[in-house]
């Protein structure tokens, strides 16, 4: 079954997802930071505290989103926790820009939790039509330099999704939540 995402009158304003990992390995790396933007705008993250079972550590990632495993271990909140707000809080669709890794980590905090998500992870590119593929990448660039945030912070990274979607996305003046506009293509 493929989703469309709009229709003849509107627009969706989805819900984006963010995580920051221990590293880019696909086998041991874990989730450290979860961050969510809403459709309405609103920003929530939490730094995950390593399950016992996680080990996987790369300075490299650490240099780039500044996480400590130490700062994790003291501030971090457990899996299930993270996972449980997860659930509460996102809609039955949450987007992403790097499905593949994204994918990944939410599997492990679930898997960590022993839960289930209640939502489904899709690429943003199951969003964008071939225009929008294309400015995708020097609008989100153009979005990350308006808002002057520090980048590879899940928050700030579900933020710069959702702002560079309302610049992409037609008939911006007519967005509405992502509920009720499936249809089989």
């Amino acid at each position: 079954q493929l989703i469309s995402y709009t229709d003849s009158m509107t627009t969706i304003q989805p819900a984006f997802i963010d995580f920051e990992a221990s590293s880019l390995d696909l086998i041991a790396s874990y989730p450290i930071e979860v961050g969510i933007c809403m459709p309405d705008g609103t920003l929530h993250s939490w730094l995950i505290s390593p399950h016992v079972l996680w080990q996987d550590w790369s300075q490299s990632a650490e240099q780039i989103h500044g996480i400590s495993r130490e700062t994790l271990e003291a501030d971090g909140i457990a899996v299930s926790e993270v996972a449980s707000a997860l659930n509460e809080l996102l809609p039955e669709q949450v987007f992403c820009d790097a499905w593949t890794f994204d994918s990944f980590w939410l599997h492990r905090l679930f898997k960590a939790a022993r839960m289930t998500p209640t939502f489904q992870l899709e690429s943003i590119s199951a969003l964008l039509d071939t225009r929008q593929v294309r400015e995708w990448s020097a609008l989100r660039q153009q979005v990350i330099t308006e808002l002057g945030l520090p980048v590879h912070r899940a928050a700030n990274d579900a933020l710069i999704l959702h702002k560079t979607w309302e610049r992409i996305a037609p008939n911006q003046d007519e967005l509405a939540p992502l509920t009720g506009q499936t249809r089989q293509a």
